[in-house]
């Protein structure tokens, strides 16, 4: 047999491994509400060759390939035991299983690694908590993407209403063709169909209510039956307490804005001031995409290293407040046309860094630049560290952070040497570190952060909106503090 018959034969068996967990990870994910993880990615309703590669992926940041026959074993040892809802990654528990020195079996250390999610220890199915989007532009509508995707088993959050003002002839049809198909991100992966008698979209099997209002106050949320509520607003046209208390109408609990900000709305980015938010708080902000970029690589190399002081330079892609063609628009540069020109802006997530990150003494510098991509962009964050490093110590620790951190889910890591900006659409992390661009001299460190500034983001919200909503399950193994 040649060394090409071998690699097709061996390929053909990782397939055939790979078709075997799909219907395992369904059922997990809809009978038991457990999302079955690879190094932080999601493996439900993937493809075969989706699994495949996300498992060689690991190669890019764990040093060596990670193959389903590794995994395959404690993925079913999962099916033995009585698990409730949660999150649970088979990446790291093969990687922890090798380093162990217990001797244990697969379904040994499998049951003691997850006993949080079984028995007396597991949290209960959660009723589902209603969602509500205010304004359906790109962000809202890749957030509804989203809360379609975890819908799942029934539980969790579930996308009731969309809330738009009204757009003329055949409105609710062109906006569900929005959502059916995207110029950036594909096609929608799965069924929609559209029910104008009753005003509705219907994505996977669910109902979404498609309410016409020029102003929060025209809706009462009750008379659809809606209740016990979080309200996404995406418009950005209210970021301050009184303006987003508007949204507090019957059947609304809480309100998440995606924008930062302003006053006394408390910044949140997950994974990294989420856990600070108090039960009551009703409005809050998930700050921008840039913030939730930077914030937590920020936190890594503080965390470690120390961090005097830091700019952070943002090559932005453009984004609709920008101007197809010259014409006039409220800020100086962005009238300029977007597509044709590099905008030098201004960026308000270096000051938003203090909100997120209180304790974090560092004053922290910004600006931005807008780019003629139309997603995906990077942010070149200069610190001055409190003691000196070396590159291979920082590489070494962001990828370690990437791996095995509670930031796991935020920091991403890819030493691929081509990798340009459009490798990252679709990206679930906040950040990317890029470690081929990273620069260690001494106490000043450089890293280069790629993020896809609609998904990633939108993920993050997802993220935000799940901790308050009280649906944001636990993952095991627990990830090292």
């Amino acid at each position: 047999m040649t060394v090409n018959d071998d690699s097709f034969t061996n390929w053909k068996n990782r397939e055939e491994t790979a078709e075997a967990m799909i219907p395992i990870i369904g059922k997990l994910h809809r009978e038991r509400d457990v999302t079955v993880l690879l190094h932080s990615r999601s493996l439900v309703n993937k493809s075969v060759v989706s699994i495949l590669k996300t498992h060689r992926f690991a190669r890019q940041i764990a040093g060596e390939e990670l193959s389903v026959t590794e995994t395959m074993p404690f993925l079913r040892a999962l099916t033995t035991l009585d698990l409730g809802p949660s999150q649970i990654d088979i990446g790291m528990l093969a990687a922890t299983h090798k380093a162990d020195d217990q001797g244990l079996s697969v379904e040994e250390f499998t049951a003691q690694a997850v006993a949080g999610a079984t028995g007396s220890n597991k949290i209960e199915r959660s009723e589902g908590r209603d969602v509500v989007l205010y304004g359906f532009g790109r962000i809202g509508r890749l957030v509804a993407r989203l809360l379609i995707e975890k819908a799942g088993s029934g539980n969790g959050l579930r996308l009731r209403a969309i809330v738009v003002r009204g757009g003329g002839e055949q409105d609710i049809v062109k906006r569900a063709s929005l959502l059916r198909r995207d110029s950036i991100h594909g096609q929608f992966q799965g069924t929609i169909t559209v029910d104008e008698a009753n005003s509705t979209i219907v994505a996977n099997g669910n109902a979404i209510r498609v309410i016409y209002a020029n102003d929060p106050g025209e809706v009462d949320y009750t008379a659809y039956g809606i209740k016990n509520a979080i309200l996404i607003d995406n418009t950005g046209k209210w970021r301050d307490r009184a303006g987003l208390s508007l949204h507090l109408r019957p059947g609304i609990d809480k309100v998440v804005l995606t924008a930062p900000g302003k006053g006394d709305v408390p910044n949140v980015v997950h994974g990294v001031n989420h856990d600070t938010v108090k039960p009551d708080e009703r409005i809050l902000s998930c700050a921008s995409c840039t913030t939730n970029a930077i914030v937590p690589p920020l936190k890594a190399m503080d965390d470690e290293y120390g961090v005097l002081r830091g700019h952070v330079e943002t090559v932005h892609s453009f984004t609709n407040d920008q101007n197809l063609l010259d014409n006039y628009h409220k800020s100086e540069r962005r009238g300029r046309s977007a597509p044709l020109n590099m905008v030098i802006t201004e960026t308000g997530a270096a000051s938003a860094v203090a909100k997120a990150l209180p304790d974090l003494k560092a004053r922290i510098t910004g600006s931005s630049i807008r780019v003629p991509v139309p997603d995906v962009s990077i942010a070149i964050l200069n610190l001055q560290l409190a003691r000196e490093a070396s590159r291979e110590e920082v590489l070494d620790h962001l990828r370690d952070v990437s791996l095995t951190s509670p930031l796991r889910r935020q920091i991403d890591f890819i030493s691929a040497p081509d990798a340009v900006s459009s490798d990252f659409i679709g990206s679930r992390h906040a950040s990317i570190v890029d470690a081929g661009a990273l620069k260690v001299e001494g106490d000043n460190a450089i890293l280069y952060l790629w993020y896809d500034n609609e998904f990633g983001y939108s993920c993050q919200v997802i993220r935000v909106v799940q901790h308050v909503s009280g649906v944001e399950y636990p993952t095991f193994p627990a990830p090292a503090a």
